[in-house]
This record gives structure tokens, sequence and C-alpha cells, in this order.
């Protein structure tokens, strides 16, 4: 790799300081240099520009996208260089010859389910071995996941763990850390994750304390349970001395509007006494998952082919529609259904694909038929493979919780289906933007630390997350006058504008705005105690 050197750049550093202009010069493959009137064989003219470290995804879900499409064009042209696979408690190792098809099956609506695949590995060491065998465009982690840890010793039981069970998954969860994955995640709105008491979460969570890694959980509701649910996560925390980083964390539905206030409160609470909490936000309304999510917990026990068996239960689909028309279903976050914010955002079976960009009221009304009645009929048509977006948040949490000091990023971005949520190719862009350039919610240098040095702490990475001599050169360079999102709900799949070039591990991904192609990227593995290298 040549001396290149970025000439001019107004560099933010990724610590919150001040920017300031300066050359940058990179070589092999490290940051080497910051001064002025510096020379090498190549140069890049910056003025102008904003010189930052690579972003930070702390809640992706490209867990199958990397080892189909490498060059990951979603992230790369919004400037992101490293990312936090292995999220919601759901994910595809450690597994075995049972729990792997289910799993797929499962995770379809996320992930899609590619046909003529290699699931050759097993566990957690696998499949990062399999990502750095293969090359990736971007550096990623992997966090073990909780319910696929669950299905491989309880499978889809709605029940606690025996203690010899509970001894199992936390010799499962050890090893996955001691290969290198950077802690726990938890999906406790999915199955078979949301079967687990905070009892079994503790007991886990201090395995992840004692291997220096976190607890990245998707709680128990971002509904009616909302402060409930984090008050547990940060028990959990508080029991097990187990870092805590908030997935997603949103207040969402109509029942918290203008409430992230409260769970702020909660946070500066907790951490005024001592705890290690961070977290992660997109920056849109709507939210993503699969129209599965919604089923009631109890519907779903016994993986997917016990649910598509009740979903042609008469009995059955009458106890899921009090569930979920009545009482508030667990899988809906304990709000009754308003299907006229559920709207479908991707479907597997061809003959649905009329269905997608239409809410589920909007297709009952087509039809003649109630809400619950046209979602029964998705899921049986689509065996659970729909993806929805669920138009639920409300901008004044979104800033409030922006602006808290343990804010990170995170995409939660999904890549399949025919109009997936644009988070997955805009969130970065929309952050520098939108929310610093044409709201103000947040400095520039704010957001970069936000994007890069706070998230690489949380991590441990060694010698990332900040332009600083002697770190890896993972490095974007934008125009902060012209940064912005272009994907949209109606075309997801749009590229970020006003960025110039991104490098990772000193080898350029992004050349004057276009994918090279070129697969610099590793995977960032965690030593047991110590840093993620």
């Amino acid at each position: 790799m040549a001396d290149l050197l970025f000439r001019g750049a107004t560099v933010v550093d990724g610590t919150g300081a001040d920017r300031r202009r300066a050359d940058v010069l990179v070589r092999d493959g490290v940051v080497a240099e910051l001064g002025q009137k510096l020379t090498a064989r190549h140069i890049i003219d910056s003025e102008g520009l904003v010189l930052a470290p690579g972003f930070i995804d702390m809640h992706s879900h490209s867990d199958l996208r990397l080892l189909l499409e490498p060059g990951h064009p979603s992230r790369v042209t919004q400037g992101v260089t490293c990312e936090v696979l292995g999220q919601d408690g759901l994910s595809y190792a450690p597994v075995d010859d049972r729990t792997l098809p289910e799993l797929r099956r499962q995770l379809a609506g996320w992930n899609g389910d590619p046909a003529d695949f290699d699931w050759s590995w097993r566990t957690v060491g696998e499949y990062l071995d399999r990502l750095d065998g293969q090359g990736t465009a971007v550096n990623a982690c992997y966090l073990v996941p909780h319910g696929t840890l669950r299905a491989l010793v309880l499978g889809w039981e709605r029940r606690a763990p025996s203690a010899a069970e509970l001894d199992r998954m936390r010799a499962l969860l050890a090893q996955g850390l001691s290969e290198g994955a950077v802690g726990l995640s938890s999906g406790l709105s999915y199955p078979p994750g949301m079967y687990a008491r905070t009892e079994e979460l503790t007991a886990l969570c201090a395995v992840v304390a004692e291997h220096g890694g976190y607890h990245s959980p998707h709680q128990r509701s971002y509904g009616a349970g909302a402060l409930a649910g984090y008050a547990e996560m940060l028990e959990i925390s508080r029991r097990s001395g187990c870092p805590l980083h908030l997935a997603h964390a949103t207040m969402n539905f109509g029942v918290n509007a203008g409430r992230a206030g409260e769970l702020l409160d909660l946070l500066d609470a907790a951490i005024a006494a001592g705890a290690d909490v961070t977290l992660d936000s997109y920056p849109y309304l709507p939210g993503s998952t699969t129209l599965a999510a919604l089923l009631p917990s109890w519907a779903a026990e016994g993986g997917p082919e016990a649910t598509l068996a009740r979903l042609a239960d008469p009995g059955a689909r009458e106890r899921i529609r009090v569930d979920l028309e009545e009482r508030g279903s667990d899988g809906c976050h304990g709000v009754v259904a308003d299907w006229r914010t559920v709207q479908i955002a991707g479907v597997r079976t061809a003959g649905l694909v009329g269905a997608v960009g239409r809410t589920v009221a909007d297709l009952a009304a087509e039809r003649g038929r109630g809400g619950t009645e046209v979602f029964f009929e998705l899921l049986r048509a689509d065996e659970l493979g729909t993806t929805i977006l669920q138009h639920v948040g409300h901008e004044e949490n979104v800033r409030a919780i922006m602006r808290h000091p343990a804010h990170t990023v995170g995409s939660d971005g999904l890549l399949v289906g025919a109009r997936p949520h644009p988070r997955a190719w805009g969130t970065f862009a929309r952050y520098l933007g939108h929310y610093v350039r044409e709201a103000g919610v947040l400095t520039l240098e704010q957001a970069v630390a936000r994007m890069t040095g706070r998230p690489a702490a949380r991590l441990r990475l060694a010698r990332r997350g900040l332009v600083r001599p002697g770190h890896h050169a993972d490095l974007v360079l934008f125009d902060p006058e012209t940064v912005a999102d272009t994907a949209t709900f109606e075309q997801p799949r749009r590229a970020a504008t006003g960025l110039a070039h991104v490098l990772v591990n000193g080898v350029a991904v992004l050349r004057d705005g276009r994918p090279t192609g070129a697969l610099p990227g590793r995977t960032l593995r965690r030593a047991p105690g110590g840093e993620t290298r």
C-alpha cells in the first residue's frame, strides 16, 4: 500500500473535540501522521471536506448479506467501515443440524433464505472464519445471540431452563466469547428468547462480564411496557456486572408519545449509580420487523412449523385475534394492533407482491375482510416470511434520545424484500445531513463521536474509531454541505450522496463516490477479557 495523503482536510477526529485543519498521512494501513505541509506519493485534495474515522454500525443485520454481497454497497456508500452482527438474539451461530433449518425459516423475513448456499459452519469461530476466508468490504464484530443459544438447548419451549440446561447455555456462550464474539444479544419480543426470565438472562450476562463483553438487548417492549422493559435490562446489568448497550432505544406507539425524557431519566439515574450503559438508535420514525413478530408468544411456541399449524386452527386463530385486537399481544409490545400502521415491506411468495407497499388495513378494506383475517392470510400464504414497516415512532422522542451523551448509531437495517426500510442505506448520511446540517439537533463533532469513538470504546476496539497516529486507517472523507440520504420508503436502495472516499484498513472501498469492489475488511475478535482486534 503506497503512502496516501489527505491534504488540507477538516479533521473531525471522533473524540468530540473541535474540528481542525490538517494533512493526514496514511501508510501501511494505518494513520502515520497528522500535520501541515506533509507530502506523499498519492495526494487527495481534501480542502473543504471532512475527514473522520470510519463509521461503526452498532446494530446491523448483514449476517448473510456480507457473504452473499461482500462488496456491501449499502454500507460503504454511507461511510460504514465496521458493523456489529448477531443482533436481536437471533442469528446463525452457534447452531447444529436441527436448529439451523429452524433459524433459517425464522429469519427469512430479515435476511432471506438463499438457495444453493454453503451453510457448513456451526460454531461462532467457524462463522467468523467463513467471513474472513471469503473477504468483506467492511470489518465485522459478532454478538452471541441468546435466542439461538436457547434454541440449541431448549428448542422453542416456553419454559425456564433446568440447572443443567442453563449450565449448557453458559458453556456455549463462553465458547462463542472465547472464539471472538464481543458480547451477547437478546431478542425479548421474539421467540424463543422472549421465553427467558430475568434470572436466566442474569446468569448468562455474568458469563459475558467475565469475558469482558457487553449485553445488547432488544428488550421486551417498546410500547405499553417500554419503561418496565428498560428497567429490567438495567437490573440485569446491575446484578451481573455486565455492561449494557440498549439496542434501537426507542419509545414507540401512541402510549409513549413525548415520553423519551422518562427513559433518559431512568438511564441517568442508573449511570449516576455506577452503571455502564450505552445505547443506539436510527434516525427514522417507522420501525421494521417481520409480520410474524406481532404474534403472541404462546402462538410461536414450538417453532415455525408449530406456529403455522396454529394459524390453520380456527380456535387458535380466535385466541390470537383476541390478543391482538382486545388485549394487546406481547409480540405487538402490549399494544392493541392498529393495522393502519402496519405496512408490507417484502414477501417471499411471488403471488403476494401486490401487497408490498400497502398497509394491512388497506388490504382488508379492499378484500372486505377484517385486518386480523388478512394478517392470518398473509402469514400462512408467505409461510411467516413477510417483512413489515411499523409507523409507530415520534419525532420528539427520536431527537431527545439522540442528544443523550450515551448515544451511538445503529441502522438496524434489513436488506431483503421489495421495499425494505431505507435506514439500511441512509442512516449515517441522514444523521449528518438532516439532524446536523438542516435541523441542528447535533453538532458535527457530536454526531461523528456517536458514530466512531464512542462505539469503538464500547466494542473495546484496539486502535480504531479515532483519527490518530498509529490507528488503523478506517476513514471517511465527505462534504458536510452536501452529505445526505437519498433512500426513501418508495426507493429504499438509493445510495447516500456527498461521500467522496472511504478506506477500510487503509484500502479504498469507495473512491470518488463509487464502490471499488475491494474486500479489505476482516472480523474483529475479542480476546477474552481484553481488546477487540
